[in-house]
Parts: structure tokens; C-alpha cells; sequence
């Protein structure tokens, strides 16, 4: 160990802020044994000529010993009580060889990117310890969009939303376009930015906040025309079992929907993030599960990191979930009025309160232009009919109360969280098929649409080799364009008709002895012979194929 390359005594990190202050970009965790909140007191560089060594809380970075040369290190970090080693790896063979290794040692493993220099990781890492202040420290608050959410639950429960804290303190609450709507109370909670005590004693004597303070379960309180206060529906924001705040929700002009309860559930669980990130002020905790989401997903990183910055149970099944939607501007909702334009967040919002009334755990991450859904640690007794069953609800939430037209879909159960980036794969087939070969339902496990999805696999095959396409059909559609004829849609038409010339006709809206002579001319014209099952075959893949321009 080169002692000039050991950082000064410098106040604890924890390798969770450590990770933050690196960059995704810069070092990936494919190991953490003892969680992502082990204490960092130093950073080292080790050189192969060293013996290998360490100290407790090290950050070890191991120079020159890529793959199963970094074995020694690594077991000595583990004897010595490191905190974590970094290397570079040549391939997913090495990385699970030396995660499964560090396992043992008891050791983080980070890897760093091939490109990065050592030098560059070491001054990072020793700057982020020389700046850490004494104690845990925080890394700037994150309010989380508390507005964008009260928005989001108004809409799911046709009501008028607002989030206090604890203390009855007003946070965030939802837009109302009509004055007349929102009650005395709600427009004196906003001014006020607090309940009025009058109204709080009167909720308190009818027992609402003893039921809030003991209870996940929604409350309803009628209205009192007396007091100017209209019907309201209110659940608690909780975390195990502390009381974070409460969500309210007046009724408006028009009753709360049938589905109020169920949403105010999700919505309250969605808040508690909100707020446990606020009071601990982890802004760049909510970044490091993204970047440990997102790896899962994409199979650059393994459960494990996941796994043990949630608590999640890594043996028991999982799925993934995916929605794809458009744009907005000519979607209308069901009751005929102009869709607003619709935000990230918004959709986003949408799907996540929806699903965490239905499964606790689920984590909601946007990877443009799709949304998924990670739902891990499922009940083993869980089946795919379930899943399509909370797509759909959202896929209907979407178009009710946004006039979106979301489209979902349901990757494979799978036994382990490892096991989530088949789950993923799964999920983008059918939504790459539901997108591309004019599925019409909108929600879809593979069972339900395999042979489109094949289908849409084998288009993409063709598409990207020009080589294996038939001359023939491509000349079709070479004289079709040059002479705006319709020869190549009628071949196609007639083949999808199962030959049926009436059928193919009707569809055409043309006579069937002219739908014959094109047939012929398009024979002519290419040397097609469409007694042959083969060419019928080629030429109804090939036709499907998108104009190329």
C-alpha cells in the first residue's frame, strides 16, 4: 500500500453519499453484502507490487489487476474490514465471479469504467470525504413535486386535493378551475397555509384525527352546511408507524368517483416517499434507486444493490409492467372536454398511485418514451391475470380522467429479482408489437398477442436486411410509386383475405374482376407465381414492411 496515496483522516461517509458524489457514469455497484450505508473513512490506491491489504473503512482502489487479479484484494479488504474495492472488469463472466467473491469477503464491489483514469476516481472520492462535514451528512433537500401529485389525485377522485403535514401545515394542493367549487374551509386552509383551529377541534371531537393517528384506512366526513364545509374523504400519509401528514380530498360540483378510496390508498403511500425524502433529505437517494432501477432493468446491474438499498427480498418473484403513450393535443377526455397537456410527471403520478394501492413495494421509473413498473417480492401465489388486471385499471384511469390513450403491458412473472431483465425484455416485445402491427386492445400479456409479436420480430429481421427481401416485390413497389398505382396493396389485401377475392374486393371497394386484373398485372410485372406457398408467403411479409421513402 503506497502511504502517500492514502487520503488524511476525513469525517465518515456513508458509501450511499460517496456513490452520489461519483456519478453512475463513473463506477457501478455489482456487490453490496452489508448494504449501501457501510462507512467510508478513507480512500487508497493500491498497486499490484503492494501486498495486498487494507484498512477498516477503506475505499480500496485496486490498479492494474483487472478480473480474477483482483481476487487477492478483494479477500483482504474482507479480512481487513474494508469497506469497499473498486476494479475494472473485462466482462459479465468476471463480474459475477468477483460479486460472488465479495460476497464471501463481505465487501461492496464497485466497478469502475473502462475509460475512467484511477486518478480521476481517487480525487473524486477523496474530495467528497474531505467535504463531508461531521456526522451523517445530508445532501440537499428534495420536496418532491407534492403539487404535481395533489393535481394527479384530484383528477383520479373527481375531488379537490390538498397534502398537509403533521402539523396540519398546508404542502401542495390541486388546481380548481371553478371558485365556486372548493368550501369556506379549503380557501382558508390555502390562504391560511393551515386548517383553521375552529374547524381542527371539530374534527378532532368527532374522533377524525385519533382514526388518522391509528388507522391506514380512508375516513369519510360528511358535509356541514352550517359550518361551510362540504363532504370530504381523508386517509394518512404514514411510514411503518408514524404518522408523515394526511391527504384530503373535498367534493366538489360533481360527487367523488366510485374508485376515490382505493386512489387516496396509493396516493398516501406515493406522498410518504415525498416526505420521508423532505425530513431526511435524501434528493440523491431518489437518484441512486433510479440508477439502481434502471440497471436492473437494462441487466447492467445485478439485484443485490437494489435489493439491499430497499430492503426487498430478492428470492421471491417479480414482474415488470410496461405503458408507451403519444401526445396529447387531439385526445379528448370521456366527457367530451379537451384533454389538458399532459406532463411526465403527470402520467407518471397517474401509474404510481394507481399501483401502490395495489402492491406496496412497486418502484415507477420513466425510460423516454416508456414508463415501467417494477413489482418485486410479489406473493408466490400470483398470476399473470392479476397483473393484467392492474394494467388495465390504469390504462382505464388514463383514458377516463386524461383522454390517453395508454397502452400497457405485462412481462413474465419470473421467480427472482435477478431474473427482471427477462421480465423487461417481455414487456418491450409486446409494446414494440402493440405499437407497430395495429394491435387494438390496450393491455397485453404475450399469451394474448405472441403471433403479432412474432410477427412484429420477424418485419424488424426483414426491415434491417435488404438482402434477403425479393427483388420482385421490391420492383412492385418501386412501379406503384411512379405510377400511383395500388398494385402492391391489392396483392397484399387478397393475401390477407386468405385469397378470397369478394373479401378482398369489398375491403378494396372495387369490383372483384378488377381486383383479378390487377392480381395478373402484378404477376406479370414481377414473375410472381402465387400458387406457390412460398412467394404468397415472402410477399405478405415483405408488403408489411414499412415505406422506406
Amino acid at each position: 500500500m503506497d502511504p502517500a496515496a492514502v487520503s488524511p483522516p476525513a469525517a465518515r461517509i456513508g458509501l450511499r453519499q460517496l456513490l452520489m458524489a461519483l456519478g453512475d457514469s463513473l463506477v457501478e455497484v455489482q456487490a453490496a453484502p452489508a448494504g449501501l450505508d457501510v462507512e467510508i473513512r478513507e480512500v487508497s490506491l493500491l498497486d499490484p507490487e503492494d501486498p495486498p491489504t487494507a484498512q477498516p473503512g477503506e475505499l480500496v482502489l485496486v490498479i492494474g489487476a483487472r478480473g480474477r487479479a483482483a481476487f487477492p484484494a478483494l479477500r483482504a479488504a474482507g479480512r481487513d474490514g474494508a469497506a469497499a474495492v473498486v476494479v475494472k472488469l473485462d466482462g459479465p463472466a468476471q463480474a459475477a465471479a468477483l460479486s460472488e467473491a465479495a460476497a464471501e469477503a463481505g465487501v461492496a464491489l464497485l466497478s469502475l469504467r473502462s475509460e475512467a483514469r484511477w486518478e480521476q476516481v481517487h480525487a473524486l472520492a477523496r474530495a467528497a470525504l474531505d467535504d463531508a462535514p461531521p456526522g451523517e451528512p445530508g445532501m440537499g433537500a428534495e420536496e418532491g413535486d407534492l403539487f404535481s401529485l395533489a393535481q394527479t389525485t384530484a383528477i383520479l377522485t373527481s375531488g379537490i386535493v390538498s397534502i398537509e403535514d403533521a402539523a396540519n401545515r398546508v404542502l401542495a394542493y390541486s388546481r380548481t378551475t371553478d371558485s365556486d367549487e372548493a368550501d369556506d374551509l379549503r380557501r382558508r386552509s390555502i390562504l391560511g397555509w393551515q386548517g383553521p383551529e375552529g374547524y381542527l377541534a371539530k374534527l378532532r371531537e368527532w374522533g377524525v384525527f385519533q382514526h388518522l393517528h391509528s388507522s391506514d384506512e380512508v375516513i369519510g366526513i360528511d358535509s356541514h352546511p352550517e359550518l361551510g364545509i362540504r363532504r370530504r374523504l381523508a386517509v394518512a400519509i404514514r411510514s411503518g408507524d408514524r404518522q408523515l401528514g394526511t391527504i384530503w380530498v373535498q367534493e366538489g360540483s360533481i360527487p367523488l368517483s366510485e374508485r376515490s378510496r382505493q386512489a387516496l390508498l396509493g396516493a398516501a403511500r406515493v406522498a410518504a416517499l415525498h416526505l420521508v425524502r423532505r425530513r431526511r433529505e435524501l434528493s440523491d437517494d431518489v437518484t441512486l434507486t433510479r440508477t439502481l432501477l434502471a440497471g436492473l432493468l437494462d441487466g447492467s446491474t445485478g439485484p443485490q444493490p437494489l435489493a439491499t438499498h430497499l430492503g426487498f427480498d430478492a428470492t421471491r418473484p417479480a414482474a415488470v409492467l410496461g405503458f408507451s403513450y403519444g401526445t396529447t393535443e387531439a385526445y379528448e377526455t370521456a366527457e367530451g372536454v379537451a384533454a389538458p397537456e399532459l406532463t411526465h410527471s403527470e402520467v407518471t403520478n397517474l401509474v404510481s398511485v394507481h399501483i401502490a394501492a395495489r402492491h406496496r413495494s412497486a418502484l415507477v421509473t420513466q425510460v423516454d418514451p416508456r414508463i415501467y413498473v417494477l413489482l418485486p417480492q410479489l406473493p408466490r401465489g400470483i398470476d399473470t391475470d392479476t397483473l393484467r388486471g392492474w394494467t388495465q385499471e390504469i390504462t382505464d384511469a388514463a383514458r377516463r380522467h386524461l383522454g390517453l390513450p395508454l397502452s400497457g403491458s405485462v412481462g413474465c412473472l419470473v421467480p427472482v429479482l435477478g431474473d427482471v431483465p427477462e421480465s423487461r425484455r417481455e414487456a418491450d416485445r409486446i409494446l414494440d408489437a402493440m405499437a407497430s402491427a395495429g394491435v387494438t386492445v390496450a393491455v397485453a400479456a404475450l399469451p394474448d398477442i405472441q403471433a403479432e409479436v412474432l410477427v412484429s420480430e420477424i418485419l424488424t429481421l426483414l426491415s434491417a436486411h435488404p438482402e434477403i427481401r425479393d427483388p420482385r416485390l421490391t420492383a412492385l413497389l418501386s412501379h406503384d410509386s411512379r405510377h400511383q398505382g395500388r398494385l402492391a396493396e391489392t396483392l397484399l389485401t387478397y393475401l390477407n383475405s386468405f385469397g378470397d377475392i369478394r373479401a378482398a374486393a369489398a375491403q378494396l371497394h372495387v369490383h372483384p374482376n378488377t381486383l383479378r386484373y390487377r392480381l395478373r398485372r402484378a404477376e406479370q410485372l414481377t414473375g410472381l407465381d402465387l400458387s406457390r406457398p412460398d412467394q404468397r408467403l415472402l410477399a405478405m411479409l415483405q408488403l408489411r414492411l414499412p415505406p422506406t421513402g
